[in-house]
């Protein structure tokens, strides 16, 4: 919760006027980046008046932030209680085709990108990101590898935190190319880093 959020006075916030204004600021940090987005800008964009902002926000950075993590918040992943109902495979199987069309979205590139760019300047939106998007599929990660080490797939001895990593770097890496797959070619691409991962064993009797 910002501090803007916080303030209980006056006529009770509209929830279309936030989404407005949480969509143009969004808007505007992909085209333009932090330092290329203001207050000013962004009231103009949602057809707002400035002073409706700075009643919600406390800054420029607390309103991105906000932006950024309805953004990924957004984003729809397996449940926990998936991990143990289904087997990796069958996980995998479910998300890639979502995952792919996501990963491979001109938006999606653009937005990871200004918010790596961002990552020294603006620290709190890097934080943002990954408290809302990064760690909770780092730890959806985690339960899935656990699984396939029970299940033999995944070395028991392997470390999690570096297969991780290597998962996540790799997809990052692919992303910000300066010719990026499409959904087509992501979806192969993804399919072979869960594969090399050991969450995407051939199918059992293939």
């Amino acid at each position: 919760m910002t501090a803007a959020e916080g303030r209980g006075r006056g006529r009770p916030r509209d929830p279309e006027t936030d989404t407005a204004i949480l969509a143009a600021a969004l808007e505007l940090f992909v085209e333009r980046g932090v330092e290329g987005t203001s207050i000013e800008q962004v009231a103009k964009r949602a057809g707002v008046g400035k002073l409706t902002l700075y009643r919600r926000w406390s800054s420029k950075e607390d309103l991105l932030a906000q932006a950024i993590e309805q953004r990924v918040r957004a984003e729809v992943t397996p449940s926990a209680a998936d991990v143990y109902a289904l087997t990796p495979r069958d996980i995998v199987e479910r998300v890639l085709p979502a995952a792919a069309e996501m990963a491979a979205s001109p938006g999606f590139r653009a937005l990871v990108a200004r918010i790596m760019g961002s990552a020294v300047s603006h620290p709190q939106l890097m934080a943002v990101y990954w408290q809302h998007y990064i760690l909770p599929r780092r730890e959806l990660a985690a339960a899935m590898l656990r699984r396939a080490q029970q299940d033999g797939t995944v070395a028991a001895d392997a470390d999690l935190d570096v297969l991780i990593d290597m998962m996540a770097g790799a997809v990052t890496y692919r992303v910000l190319q300066p010719d990026p797959p499409d959904t087509t070619e992501m979806l192969r691409y993804l399919t072979a880093v869960y594969r090399q991962a050991g969450l995407y064993p051939p199918a059992s009797g293939a």
